[in-house]
């Protein structure tokens, strides 16, 4: 799977699978409950503008915690614009790394990702559970 995955059309690696292995290894440090902030290179060239502000500033959402769409849209600087946020959230390239899971409806319930609420639902439990 590496070797496809390095084959891509515009990978990092240009053919060597190696470069995959330290992404792999933090999602797998993540997935034990080890890590609770990713260190990667992140490349941002098709994010950019309001939804580039949006995910900048969810980075900083701390791990095992979350923050609804409108407060989000406030701490990017746009109150009020809590729908545009979850469209932002919808067009995150790298969901896991970017947190949108952790960001949910105002009322509490956890609302979509990606289509799976179960998934979601699943990665906050897991922080929960793993939190310092």
């Amino acid at each position: 799977m590496m070797a496809e995955l390095a084959e891509l059309p515009g990978s990092m690696g240009e053919g060597d699978p190696a470069w995959l292995d330290e992404p792999f290894a933090q999602l797998g440090e993540y997935f034990e409950g080890r890590r609770h902030q990713f260190d990667l290179a992140l490349d941002w060239h098709l994010s950019h503008g309001f939804y580039r502000r949006v995910l900048d500033t969810l980075m900083t959402v701390d791990y095992g915690t979350t923050v609804s769409y409108g407060e989000l849209a406030l701490m990017a600087g746009s109150p009020g614009a809590a729908r545009a946020v979850g469209t932002a959230m919808s067009s995150n390239p790298i969901p896991l790394v970017v947190p949108c899971h952790r960001v949910v409806r105002s009322d509490g319930s956890v609302g979509e990702y990606g289509g799976r609420p179960d998934v979601k639902a699943w990665l906050l439990e897991h922080e929960s559970a793993h939190r310092v």
